[in-house]
């Protein structure tokens, strides 16, 4: 790990910090009456079959809240354990879940960890090398190779997922990294983001997830896991539905129906929000029709380019009445949606061309209104720590940032 830091140190600090902060979970365990549930299937975008019931949620805002989760879920791990991740960084973060994913290999649960060869690029080849010494069946996604063409170097392995013996499971945008620990802990960036902790048989779904994955860069099948956990009685904690989707098209086309059918609000946080003509054409057409749409969009990005090509954007949606609010405490880097209150998303898919073209990708998808309004919740409370970006304030930005908003717009849609 670079750097010298206290990792039970900072461990408890995350802790502590969770604690203090009010719980985003919500939710409710009551009964979803039927008349709601029926009401929800119109937003799906998939299959009603697809949904899978009897799951409990939890959301998990911020690596503060996400990483003590998934530490626990980790220790508590009695048979198998797999990991799948866009960044896996040797900071403070990286060497926590190091340690923890260790210790579990050496009490005899199979950990099996697949990162990604270009996200985790920063980090040590030495780091994954200890890993393996120790136990961790740890393997790069993709790595650099010309003999694949250019085309696996572009597609990428963008899912952040764990699941725990099939069990338990988390899926979201947070990488394993310390940009997403608070800001002074650990060399903590702060960045915000969401993780859906998934108790019930959704997990055994990202567990498949992952098995797809595995196969695809170890060319190894896990049948024998596979048939094991298929065989195994599933509890069935919750009474919530639920969709995994990995697919680009089927993630977008749930977004698609989604925004067609809501009838109240939009709720969109998007960290790179480049989306296409047909989903352009959906919003507008919700706020059109007397939908409140609502957008949480970069303030402040790793990726600038695409924070000004996005706002290229802005005077045409300022003119439908969509809400524009711009996030700069820290580093937006969310992907969650909600509609209705009823329909929601959390995942890894971005808004932009790289997420709906190339990367490899996984979303939970679900309908309750208890879930949804835990999200729009979440989702206001964000609002309120955010810049409003009103048409007047607009209109009245330099020249400059108008040319340069629409140069990099122009160059994503020649680049990408």
């Amino acid at each position: 790990m670079r750097g010298d830091v206290d990792l039970s140190a900072f461990e408890q600090s995350l802790r502590e910090e969770a604690q203090r902060r009010s719980p985003a979970s919500g939710g409710g365990t009551s009964a979803l009456p039927a008349e709601l549930s029926a009401a929800a299937e119109r937003y799906v975008g998939v299959d009603p079959s697809r949904m899978v019931p009897g799951n409990r949620f939890k959301l998990l805002r911020d690596g503060v809240e996400a990483f003590p989760e998934m530490l626990d879920a980790i220790r508590a791990a009695r048979r198998k354990i797999r990991l799948e991740v866009y960044m896996f960084i040797d900071d403070a973060v990286g060497a926590l879940f190091a340690r923890a994913l260790a210790e579990a290999a050496a009490r005899g649960v199979q950990v099996k960890v697949l990162y990604d060869w270009l996200g985790s690029l920063p980090t040590r080849r030495a780091f994954f090398r200890r890993l393996r010494a120790e136990g961790v069946d740890v393997r790069a996604f993709k790595p650099l190779n010309f003999a694949r063409g250019i085309g696996a170097l572009i597609r990428r392995d963008h899912r952040k997922i764990l699941v725990v013996d099939g069990e338990v499971a988390f899926v979201g945008g947070i990488n394993l990294a310390a940009q997403w620990a608070p800001r002074g802990r650990g060399q903590g960036g702060g960045w915000r983001d969401d993780v859906m902790k998934i108790e019930g048989p959704a997990a055994l779904t990202l567990e498949r997830l992952f098995c797809a994955s595995w196969r695809m860069e170890a060319h190894k099948r896990l049948y024998r896991y596979r048939r094991r956990s298929a065989r195994r009685r599933l509890l069935q904690p919750g009474d919530a539905n639920a969709v995994i989707l990995s697919s680009r098209r089927a993630i977008h086309r749930a977004y698609l129906r989604a925004i067609e059918h809501a009838r109240r609000s939009v709720m969109i946080a998007n960290a790179y929000f480049l989306p296409d003509g047909r989903l352009m054409r959906a919003l507008r057409q919700a706020a059109q029709r007397g939908v409140s749409v609502q957008l949480i969009l970069a303030g402040k990005s790793d990726h600038p380019w695409v924070k000004w090509a996005t706002r290229a954007l802005y005077d045409r949606m300022l003119g439908w009445g969509v809400q524009i609010y711009e996030w700069y405490d820290g580093v937006l880097h969310s992907k969650t949606a909600v509609v209705d209150g009823t329909w929601g998303t959390v995942g890894s898919f971005n808004l932009e061309p790289m997420s709906r073209r190339f990367n490899y990708e996984a979303n939970l998808v679900f309908t309750d209104p208890r879930w949804g309004a835990a999200l729009q919740r979440s989702f206001l409370e964000d609002s309120r720590l955010c810049r409003r970006i009103t048409r007047d304030v607009w209109t009245k930005r330099p020249w400059w940032h108008r040319v340069i908003e629409r140069l990099f717009f122009v160059l994503s849609r020649v680049v990408l």
